[in-house]
């Protein structure tokens, strides 16, 4: 069983890589696995299989799973094939990872018969624990199964590799492996959140991308309040400087962290101004973010239900957020 430390790392960090994984799938293969990318047809938009998804998960008969994503897409010839990716937060070593992803592998394939490429992000803490096989040998049978296996920590020795690169996906494993190195240090983690946060500018990105990088920076280098005005002190006047203003403009759709009256009015211009009825995954994402403000780390039980609450349930805790006095009284 994972620590209570092992639980608060997971529930920080799941949610920004889930939502960036969605965003950039494309930069996501290239990044982690550019043989994939290759062979993919990208004329082709890929398709988020969330009901199958559920359903593996719900089907599969080993527990705590927490697999991500299961994306089809196709190969450049016109054949199908689905990826499954798995991001390990866990700083645990778990013995039944491997039996995991094989039986994540496996009922994909058997519920749909269809190639499947599995691929597991260790974002964990243990050098050592470096999953990529499962399989046994007995009286003349076996089974073997592989699967792709990237270790963050491996990129620490490559930092000035990934401060270079103009990937999405060398921001978001260099500000994963910061908020990792970070931890209980503010100074340094201002310091650098700086530091990664005007990379986005240097490295050309667009408007919506830095705000969509911005949004993983942020979470996983979350600062305590006073170094979080100074932050944002700083950030505004770069931008002001670099005739930019990206990320500070965005305190008009909510992602602004600072005083709650404020939270609250910057959340209702944003549903004015950047969500359309409807768009429920950004209204997760900002009562989560409001959820960790006020309160601290949201229990995964509760993280689950905002993830699949429906729009209705989503606007009530919204409306009810800046009253509660606990997280719990959120949902009465």
């Amino acid at each position: 069983m994972a620590s209570d430390d092992n639980q608060n790392q997971t529930t920080e960090y799941d949610s920004p890589w889930k939502e960036i994984l969605k965003g950039y799938f494309k930069e996501f293969l290239a990044f982690f696995l550019p043989e994939a990318h290759e062979g993919i047809d990208w004329q082709r938009d890929p398709e988020f299989l969330d009901k199958e998804l559920d359903r593996i998960t719900r089907e599969a008969e080993s527990g705590n799973r927490r697999v991500d994503l299961l994306v089809k897409a196709w190969l450049r010839n016109g054949e199908e094939l689905w990826v499954l990716i798995h991001v390990e937060i866990q700083g645990n070593r778990d013995p039944d990872f491997a039996e995991r992803m094989y039986t994540s592998q496996h009922r994909a394939y058997d519920l749909h018969r269809r190639p499947v490429i599995g691929l597991a992000i260790l974002a964990d803490e243990e050098v050592g624990w470096r999953p990529s096989t499962y399989g046994y040998e007995m009286w003349g049978s076996s089974l073997q199964c592989r699967f792709n296996s990237v270790k963050l920590l491996d990129y620490l020795d490559r930092l000035d590799e990934l401060a270079e690169s103009d990937n999405p996906f060398a921001i978001v494993t260099l500000a994963h492996l910061t908020g990792k190195r970070t931890r209980n240090q503010t100074s340094v983690r201002l310091d650098e959140k700086l530091c990664i946060t005007r990379m986005l500018y240097a490295r050309g990105f667009h408007r919506q991308q830095v705000i969509d990088l911005f949004r993983f920076i942020d979470w996983v280098l979350n600062l305590p309040a006073e170094a979080d005005d100074r932050f944002w002190e700083i950030l505004c006047q770069f931008e002001e400087n670099q005739a930019m203003p990206y990320i500070t403009s965005v305190e008009r759709i909510g992602m602004r962290k600072g005083r709650e009256e404020g939270m609250r009015e910057g959340m209702r211009e944003g549903m004015r101004e950047g969500m359309r009825e409807g768009m429920r995954e950004g209204k997760v994402e900002i009562l989560l973010r409001i959820m960790q403000r006020r309160f601290g780390v949201v229990p995964d039980d509760i993280s689950q239900r905002v993830t699949s609450a429906q729009t209705v349930e989503l606007d009530a805790w919204i409306d009810s957020i800046f009253e509660a006095d606990s997280l719990q009284a959120v949902f009465h």
